[in-house]
């Protein structure tokens, strides 16, 4: 294949194509095409996307390669190989989506205040809710929820599908939660007491996590061996 210039970089909606020289040395190619993306650093600078080869058979240790002096010299995040065929585009759209739903629950934010009843909190991201959310109120995250106060509302954690999501209060005592797909509801029961002083208390309130095993919610108290697993 004769091309006026060894690598041509062909931006579609969600990647990057790259038509190679057929004939250069594989390591003076790879030169190219570092300086080719070190030239376009301006316009793809810190960009996630897809990538695939056309004009060159290459091994799949050469494909490596070649993501891998991309990624280490460049801001560009390569997500993913993909064929050039005629499902391409569908394909890397799919890839990058599942790729942002899963980055969503590696990054957080804070919210600071009490939730009341009618109020809705939808993160697109973990939250971290500095103060309770009351009955009547939802909280709604792609993410983790971690409730700094007491869940007397209603949380819905991975709402992107993901049931590895998890749900977090210093006091737990839902309406309804929800991970992923998987519903679990609060049992009506009366409030657990301990003797004390001769007086009968309520107990006091235990940080809890509410996680996804086998297709059921269980809530159970934080330890530091149940976050490590989660």
């Amino acid at each position: 294949m004769n091309l006026s210039k060894p690598v041509v970089l062909k931006s579609n909606k969600y990647g990057i194509n790259l038509i190679l020289d057929s004939n250069m040395d594989f390591e003076e190619l790879l030169n190219c095409i570092l300086e080719r993306f070190k030239d376009a650093e301006g316009f793809f600078k810190n960009a996630k996307m897809a990538i695939s080869f056309e004009g060159r058979n290459l091994t799949q240790e050469e494909e490596f390669r070649i993501v891998e002096t991309i990624t280490d010299n460049t801001s560009v995040n390569i997500i993913c190989i993909l064929d050039n065929d005629a499902l391409k585009e569908e394909l890397i759209r799919q890839k990058i989506e599942r790729f942002e739903e899963e980055q969503a629950g590696k990054t957080g934010e804070f919210y600071k205040g009490t939730l009341r009843s009618g109020q809705v909190l939808d993160c697109e991201t973990s939250i971290i809710i500095l103060g309770d959310i009351n009955p009547g109120a939802k909280v709604i995250s792609k993410g983790n929820i971690v409730v700094l106060g007491a869940l007397k509302g209603n949380a819905y954690a991975g709402a992107n599908g993901n049931e590895q999501a998890f749900v977090a209060a210093l006091e737990m005592d839902p309406i309804q939660i929800k991970i992923g797909d998987v519903i679990g509801r609060s049992a009506d029961k009366a409030p657990l007491a301990v003797k004390k002083r001769g007086r009968k208390q309520q107990a006091p309130a235990e940080p809890q996590v509410a996680i996804v095993k086998d297709g059921n919610i269980y809530i159970e108290p934080i330890t530091k061996g149940l976050l490590n697993s989660i």
